[in-house]
């Protein structure tokens, strides 16, 4: 077992600045690139109608496993969990907000996402990138640990393929879905 709660954020983590990573994403097209989904499915995201969120995290941890040496001093790492139990809890208020479909994406493996699925009762599909296929195309930020190529955390929406805003850095990671939800509303005009 871990020695720490997947479901909280430690007090004291380094806070992610923005280093322009993200700044060439707004306008672009999503790459036509098939993904493999924990529903047994390929997704091409840049194929979908409609309004797509995606949430790109690094990795979600086990309970039956520690993280990654230095994961807490890494800025921005920490924090896959609460963020993806954040979707999971906003994922009917963002459908209303008008996004078509709520995606996550990390480097792991669909089997290893599929276990995370299934733990925190998530709702919507995770999309393996571990060929780095995606990021490569997007140039998306990455970073290195334990042997380990992974995305920084970042959240895209896009309407019809098209990429509209882009969420860089992203934290607290536990905070993102209600901010993407109020992007939502206000893209729509509602009040929120």
């Amino acid at each position: 077992m871990r020695s720490d709660n997947l479901h909280e954020l430690p007090k004291g983590l380094p806070v992610p600045q923005d280093d322009g990573a993200c700044a060439h994403l707004p306008g672009m097209r999503l790459p036509a690139l098939a993904l493999p989904s924990t529903r047994g499915r390929a997704v091409e995201l840049s194929a979908l109608r409609g309004t797509t969120v995606i949430y790109v995290y690094p990795r979600t941890g086990r309970p039956d496993q520690e993280s990654p040496p230095g994961w807490n001093d890494i800025p921005g790492a920490r924090g896959c969990t609460p963020q993806s139990c954040a979707f999971r809890d906003h994922h009917d208020e963002l459908k209303r907000a008008g996004a078509a479909q709520v995606f996550g994406l990390s480097t792991q493996d669909t089997a290893y996402q599929r276990e995370a699925v299934e733990r925190l009762h998530l709702p919507f599909e995770l999309l393996s990138d571990a060929k780095l296929s995606f990021a490569r195309a997007l140039r998306l930020p990455t970073f290195e640990v334990d042997g380990m190529k992974l995305i920084k955390r970042l959240t895209l929406i896009a309407r019809e393929g098209v990429i509209v805003k882009v969420f860089y850095p992203v934290f607290p990671p536990d905070r993102n879905a209600s901010d993407v939800l109020v992007w939502l509303a206000m893209a729509r005009g509602d009040e929120y």
